[in-house]
């Protein structure tokens, strides 16, 4: 489905001079995420393009956009670094991409709070807040593409969120600006815990042009590998080690098959070894290479990451959550997919050893820690031998079934069969304000239906 070249011609002469372009290979590109790591979604999605691609440079620009969008009844997809993995930004009925990495400015940084533009990249944020002595709560490993609206977006947790909780976690976020799309849009603030009717929405009901975000003091991380002899005793240190209370920004247990991936770390990442990747700070590094020690493991690089980068080594947090799945698809790609598994409360090791010993060589695994509710929870994002969409099914539901676990299904593109695992009636009620006409993302929820659009 597309929309008629003379209606975006009469959407183009109503916007002035708001920057566009339609060049097939810029479309092309505009239209994509990274979807291609589901062998699912890359049949559903391959093809799917936009007509026209839209870059504001402010607010009032935005709101020009949605109002002759909304005027003409064009679909509107908002993107912003396309480093989602559902195809959050992939336009299913054509219309106008728009594209947010323009509206890039730091707008305040006070003590403990940024404020900016939803299209600022989340390293450049970073970079930002550091002059400040503060750094984020959380960040995805995507980072230097990522930006920090998107991340609200199609986000859920990341590097951080072992200390700081989940992106929808309070306080993480606090306040977010949104324009509506209708014929004269508003501007809509929103507060505390209204802040979820558009985290996670996959940009379906509002377009976010300012937020804040949380910081925290900063902390010069140690970057620590540490190794182990079996994947039992890498994950029980790692647990013990949160147990204990050491504080850490990261903690990642990575089993052995994963080495060869890794290739800049041959030497501190062995493929006879189970790894922990983790961000421990430096008060605890000590302890941690104790527990590390009691654990029956050896300490390969603990390092700051000034003096990690100058020894020509990736920071650990390129070697955990999808970042982990990157490397594996980017050096045998087309042989792997992945899933998105959480642990039932509290967390028992015997049940990710008994996954590992059932499916042998169809699934890597790897496991996250994080922290949901205030409690530890435990992910893993395990990379899939791929077969088929049977065969993958089959895993996910053995998952569940077997194991009691939670599987966040990331070869779909709705928001409710994916992360949400529900139909989020505050959300679709937002979207009835912000969206009046059902113009933005169609495709993305089950919760909109035809006919809750104005004509």
């Amino acid at each position: 489905m597309s929309v008629s070249a003379e209606r975006i011609a009469a959407f183009r002469a109503d916007i002035g001079g708001i920057a566009c372009q339609d060049q097939q290979r810029v479309l092309e590109v505009k239209s994509k995420d990274y979807y291609w790591y589901s062998q699912i979604l890359t049949e559903q999605l391959d093809g799917k393009l936009g007509q026209i691609v839209v870059l504001p440079t402010t607010e009032e620009q935005v709101i020009t956009v949605a109002a002759a969008a909304a005027k003409h009844r064009i679909p509107v997809t908002v993107r912003g670094g396309g480093t989602g993995n559902y195809g959050q930004c992939v336009p299913m009925q054509g219309g106008i991409i728009l594209d947010v990495t323009k509206l890039n400015r730091v707008l305040e940084i006070s003590q403990g709070r940024v404020i900016c533009q939803a299209g600022a990249r989340i390293e450049a944020v970073e970079t930002a807040v550091a002059e400040t002595g503060q750094m984020l709560t959380m960040f995805p490993s995507t980072k230097r593409l990522a930006t920090i609206g998107g991340f609200m977006s199609g986000g859920s947790g990341g590097i951080g969120s072992l200390r700081n909780g989940m992106l929808r976690d309070g306080g993480n976020v606090s306040y977010v600006r949104v324009v509506t799309v209708e014929e004269t849009p508003q501007v809509i603030e929103l507060r505390g815990p209204d802040i979820l009717k558009v985290q996670h929405a996959y940009g379906t009901n509002g377009i976010i042009t300012a937020m804040d975000y949380a910081l925290m003091p900063a902390v010069d991380w140690q970057h620590t590998i540490a190794l182990f002899d079996g994947y039992d005793t890498a994950l029980a240190c790692a647990t013990d080690a949160q147990e204990d209370g050491i504080d850490a920004y990261l903690m990642t247990v990575v089993e052995r098959r994963f080495a060869r991936f890794y290739k800049r770390l041959e030497g501190v990442f062995p493929s006879d070894r189970d790894a922990v990747f983790a961000m421990i700070a430096p008060s605890d590094a000590e302890a941690f290479a104790a527990k590390v020690a009691a654990h029956g493991g050896t300490v390969t690089v603990s390092k700051s990451l000034h003096d990690l980068e100058a020894a020509g080594l990736p920071a650990t947090w390129e070697c955990g959550w999808n970042h982990t799945t990157l490397q594996a698809l980017k050096h045998e790609r087309g042989e792997w997919t992945y899933l998105q598994v959480a642990y039932p409360r509290p967390f028992d090791p015997a049940i990710a050893l008994r996954q590992q010993e059932r499916y042998g060589e169809e699934l890597y695994f790897h496991h996250e820690m994080a922290r949901m509710d205030g409690d530890i929870q435990i992910f893993a994002l395990p990379i899939l031998r791929w077969t088929s969409r049977a065969r993958t099914y089959e895993i996910i539901d053995e998952l569940e079934r077997l194991d009691g676990c939670t599987v966040f299904d990331p070869h779909v593109i709705t928001i409710e069969d994916g992360g949400m695992k529900e139909i989020d009636t505050a959300q679709i009620d937002f979207k009835k304000r912000a969206d009046p006409h059902g113009l933005m993302n169609p495709g993305k929820t089950r919760g909109w239906t035809a006919d809750m659009a104005q004509d």
